[in-house]
């Protein structure tokens, strides 16, 4: 296959589950009042239906980057499109709400498959000077399906059905496989060692699992001793992972390669600031306002939006200027939206929410592509495989991190039943709270990224 050819095949299947799995996402977020509604499922339960997806994907991404680096990053794509698939298909005939968080959990192992390979594809077949634009050619490709999801989710919910959100993904999980499969003929694989840190994988997993799994049940004695499990994992982890000679986590990266580390921390800064934030608007929507799921989708799609219009034109800006400056004043715009957002009542007006929205959607796009580009030019072409995995587990540990909160906040002000009128202005105080400690998060980020130094200096081809 000719190189422009490759490219081609490589940029189709990449922008595809870029959009794929975001879409998933963001439209099960805005159907899943209807989806408590129909399987009797309280608040706390709704959340670990976006949570379950988010831990098992986080649990397994750089694992399976490791492996990608190792055994080949195009056949852990298709087992990972293949899973998607599968666990679409199961989710669609869920009978309970146990059923559709169990497949959930296949549907993060699968998309933590794609993610893993995705982006370092892309990334090995487009030269240095190129990687900026098509990096952000692919990020709007995951803001588009962020888009689609709200609105296109809550129309499907409204009018077919939240379980035919499902069923549209089983043909678009069969295309994206078969021109992977047969269009795709090239294997990448940069390590030529085995997979031999099945002990560093095993802590990593558990580490995430103990303090999730506990964040979600602070409030118990139960939370505390998880958490504090969970900690202590992660000092035992970073310990094997220091003395190992092949790690499944890249730590000493994050030792000597400053500008990587700083890129990693930002991302996860961001991502713990501000993913609650699709949950909490969808509840206070579709609760607080009254909306139907499609109405909330037609207000939702603002942020979204903001982030197709402006993440290309970010990616391009990061080849030609620093990328520390892009992304701190995208995390500092960020900020400024969730601190405004915070002080919304079930009488404030439609006009404030959205212009918000669009400022935060700016500040992602501005942060998101720049950051994306800048830890994965800094590091040698044989580590990027893992360096885009560890660059998605951050994005998703943030995410896990985020719902994490808020699952905690909501086991305190509204409890684990359903959400009633009566609980309307413990939401309202609940969600002020989360959003105003998301904006300090901003705030700390938007200093660590402008920290990270001159980006020029320290790239690789």
């Amino acid at each position: 296959m000719g190189n422009t050819s490759l490219r081609r095949s490589v940029c189709f299947i990449s922008f595809a589950t870029a959009f794929l799995t975001p879409w998933m996402v963001s439209s099960v977020n805005i159907a899943l009042p209807s989806i408590g509604r129909e399987l009797s499922m309280g608040a706390v339960a709704m959340s670990w239906v976006t949570s379950a997806y988010l831990l098992s994907s986080a649990v397994f991404l750089v694992p399976f980057g490791k492996i990608a680096d190792i055994y080949g990053r195009r056949k852990l794509f298709l087992i990972g499109v293949a899973l998607i698939t599968l666990s679409s298909l199961s989710s669609a005939l869920a009978g309970s709400g146990v059923m559709l968080i169990a497949t959930r959990v296949i549907h993060g192992v699968g998309a933590s498959m794609v993610f893993g390979t995705g982006m370092a594809m892309l990334t090995a077949v487009f030269p240095p000077e190129k990687r900026g634009r098509v990096l952000g050619i692919n990020v709007s490709f995951t803001y588009t399906g962020l888009m689609a999801g709200p609105v296109l989710g809550g129309i499907i919910t409204r009018y077919l059905g939240w379980r035919t959100l499902f069923w549209i993904n089983i043909p678009i999980g069969l295309a994206v496989f078969l021109i992977a499969f047969f269009a795709v003929r090239q294997e990448w694989k940069e390590e030529k060692t085995r997979f031999s840190d099945p002990p560093g994988a095993m802590l990593y997993g558990a580490t995430l699992i103990l303090i999730i799994t506990g964040l979600a049940r602070l409030a118990s004695i139960t939370g505390v001793l998880l958490v504090a499990g969970g900690v202590l994992s992660l000092a035992v982890f970073f310990l094997v992972e220091s003395s190992h000679r092949q790690p499944v986590f890249p730590v000493d990266l994050f030792k000597t390669n400053r500008l990587f580390a700083y890129s990693n921390f930002s991302a996860l800064i961001n991502y713990s600031a501000t993913y609650a934030l699709v949950f909490l608007m969808s509840l206070y929507l579709q609760y607080l306002k009254g909306l139907s799921p499609d109405h909330a989708g037609f207000i939702m799609i603002v942020q979204p939006v903001m982030m197709v219009l402006f993440s290309p034109l970010s990616g391009r800006l990061s080849d030609r200027f620093e990328p520390r400056i892009l992304s701190s004043a995208g995390m500092g715009c960020i900020a400024t939206g969730l601190f405004i957002l915070s002080f919304l009542t079930a009488d404030s007006g439609y006009t404030r929410i959205i212009i918000n929205l669009m400022l935060i959607g700016f500040g992602f796009a501005l942060f998101s592509s720049p950051n994306i580009s800048a830890a994965l030019g800094s590091v040698e072409r044989r580590h990027l495989g893992t360096a885009s995995a560890t660059i998605g587990t951050m994005r998703l540990i943030g995410q896990v991190l985020s719902m994490g909160m808020t699952m905690f906040v909501l086991t305190l002000t509204v409890g684990t039943g359903k959400i009633t009128p009566k609980y309307y202005a413990a939401f309202e105080r609940m969600m002020a709270m989360l959003l105003r400690i998301f904006s300090g998060l901003c705030l700390l980020g938007t200093v660590l990224s402008a920290m990270r130094g001159n980006v020029r200096t320290q790239q690789h081809d």
